[in-house]
């Protein structure tokens, strides 16, 4: 049975700005396709189908038009919640979208209800059973699941126990695939996931999935093999620049009546690719090296020693795809300079001030015609508050 994992769809997100609501459409068409070309059995969702809690309605529409392609093709698709969704929505006529293949595992309740199907050809044969973990926010369900404490491990400890409960009463050869939203042990994180908690408490150990045939995870972005049988799919797009290195697709797993069969990235390429740049203006402007740019969303860093006017009207004559510009000049002072209160701790005059503020935020000091103007400003100042 060939079953193909993916998370992460946050339908409805923006990337600094812009719209993805056309590329995520684009998306719903390599998905479908991918379903069609590799005969897929079964479509896996680990959790954030949504960007948000309360989606938007164009959203919750295209996610209703890849339920019914889905359902036409006749291919059933379990998935969990994640911490971007409200659980109780997404699963909001849960038991009457089963009968059409949408099974939603987003309530404690359903923990231990695995979706059977079976491996063979015939229903009295070997059984491959899906278990989804929607994603647990410790301090709600800690009293529910009996957990010894209100963090993610003894929380996702006591859900996975719950399944392992219910797959030992389950004919022997029973295969076991699980759906997790969490953050497990030796996952890489990028800068557009939300933080599960603070200090990195929330990971829980990899071995917590050992004796399941397969575990799809979700909640990063990056798509990262964890073990053999535990694997993230990451987000389908990239949802910030710290994934302009990412390949983003999904996995295509293969359980057979053995046991985990092979494990083979599909990958799907974006409407528009990211890019990293970084130099001196007029460097950037000029370079060959960054030809490819010129149609890709584009996060550039100058590092003039001074802020160059017009930086990013210029920048948009090549590139007009740029949507972050950073300033981070070559002079700039080590991190451990002294804080601007420091700086100025010791000015004599409001001249002072001004010229320690602009050698704060510029890295270097006023020269003598910007002193001028300066001084020329505070006099004008100093005359209008006579006057009054």
């Amino acid at each position: 049975m060939k079953l193909l994992h993916t998370s992460d769809w946050h339908l409805g997100r923006s990337f600094h700005g812009v719209g993805t609501l056309a590329a995520q459409r684009r998306f719903a068409d390599q998905l479908l396709h991918t379903v069609e070309s590799e005969h897929v059995d079964v479509v896996l969702l680990a959790g954030d189908v949504y960007d948000r809690a309360l989606p938007n309605v164009d959203v919750v529409n295209l996610f209703d038009d890849i339920l019914a392609r889905l359902s036409a093709a006749g291919v059933p698709l379990v998935l969990t919640s994640g911490n971007h969704d409200s659980a109780t929505r997404l699963g909001f006529g849960g038991r009457i979208m089963e009968r059409a293949g949408v099974h939603l595992r987003t309530r404690i309740a359903d923990l231990a209800t695995p979706v059977m199907l079976p491996l063979g050809a015939g229903t009295d044969g070997p059984q491959l059973a899906i278990y989804g973990i929607p994603y647990l926010e410790p301090r709600l369900v800690a009293e529910a699941l009996d957990a010894d404490a209100a963090t993610h491990f003894a929380v996702t400890e006591a859900a996975v126990g719950r399944i392992k409960a219910d797959l030992a009463q389950r004919p022997a050869g029973t295969a076991s695939v699980v759906l997790a939203h969490t953050f497990a042990s030796g996952g890489i994180t990028s800068a557009s996931e939300r933080d599960l908690s603070i200090g990195g408490v929330g990971a829980v150990p990899l071995d917590l999935f050992e004796g399941f045939t397969y575990t799809g995870l979700g909640h990063l972005h990056g798509r990262q093999k964890l073990s053999e049988s535990v694997r993230y799919s990451g987000s389908p797009l990239p949802y910030s620049f710290s994934e302009a290195a990412h390949t983003k697709g999904a996995w295509l797993v293969d359980i057979t009546e053995a046991g985990l069969g092979a494990v083979r990235a599909i990958d799907w390429a974006p409407e528009r690719a990211l890019s990293l740049v970084r130099g001196k203006l007029d460097d950037v402007l000029a370079g060959e090296q960054w030809a490819d740019a010129e149609t890709h969303y584009c996060q550039i860093t100058l590092t003039d020693d001074d802020r160059p006017a017009n930086a990013m009207e210029r920048l948009r004559t090549r590139f007009p795809h740029t949507l972050v510009l950073t300033f981070e000049p070559e002079n700039a002072r080590d991190a451990t300079a002294k804080s601007y209160s420091q700086r100025v701790s010791g000015a004599v005059d409001e001249l002072d001030l001004c010229c320690g503020f602009l050698d704060h935020v510029r890295h270097r000091p006023a020269d003598d015609d910007e002193q001028t103007v300066l001084r020329e400003a505070l006099a004008s100042v100093h005359a209008l508050e006579a006057a009054q």
